[in-house]
């Protein structure tokens, strides 16, 4: 068995899509499995569909930004955030990103695409791009043959942090957990 993942992660979008959520599960997904976690945001202007980027650092970190060509990977709500913080990817990172169309950023660099937007109108429910896309991120990271490119947490430690945080919203979880599965589902297809 290979040691806790040391990980940097960026969370990237624009105000309402969920940014901060998706921080704060896999944040607490990794407090669950007792890791280190350090995170921090930047917002711009949120409320009229300004970026929104998030720091999460998990293992023995000090600080909770991550400098630029350090992070491990990079979650993009949106495809334009590809350009926006990519640069934020070390060599050899790892960007999953909401797009219709297959993307680039470096040679070394893996991206991966999901049409988390469509995702979205398929199962009825336009808020869960967020959910689709982590969904999407962490079965990719599952199947990666890289141990880099591997996760320091599964769809299954997700799943009972949603379940902690939403069971007394029995419809809301239901939809969360419809979301993550759907972005799950997408990988294998994709990969």
């Amino acid at each position: 068995m290979q040691a806790p993942l040391n990980q940097q992660i960026v969370i990237s979008g624009v105000g309402g899509q969920g940014v901060l959520f998706v921080t704060r599960l896999l944040a607490e997904a990794a407090i669950a499995k007792g890791l280190a976690v350090l995170s921090s945001e930047t917002h711009g202007m949120a409320q009229r569909g300004g970026t929104v980027i998030s720091h999460l650092k998990v293992g023995p970190f000090t600080s909770p930004l991550i400098n630029p060509g350090k992070a491990d990977g990079l979650i993009a709500l949106k495809a334009e955030c590809l350009a926006q913080h990519g640069g934020y990817l070390k060599p050899g990172g790892w960007a999953a990103v909401n797009s219709p169309v297959p993307m680039v950023l470096a040679a070394s660099s893996t991206v991966l695409t999901l049409d988390a937007d469509q995702a979205a109108r398929e199962v009825d429910d336009p808020r869960s791009v967020n959910l689709i896309m982590l969904g999407f991120t962490l079965a990719n990271a599952q199947q990666a043959k890289d141990h880099h490119q591997r996760s320091f947490c599964g769809l299954l430690d997700v799943a009972a942090v949603l379940k902690k945080r939403l069971g007394r919203q029995a419809d809301r979880l239901k939809a969360s957990l419809k979301a993550l599965e759907t972005g799950a589902s997408r990988a294998a297809k994709t990969s």
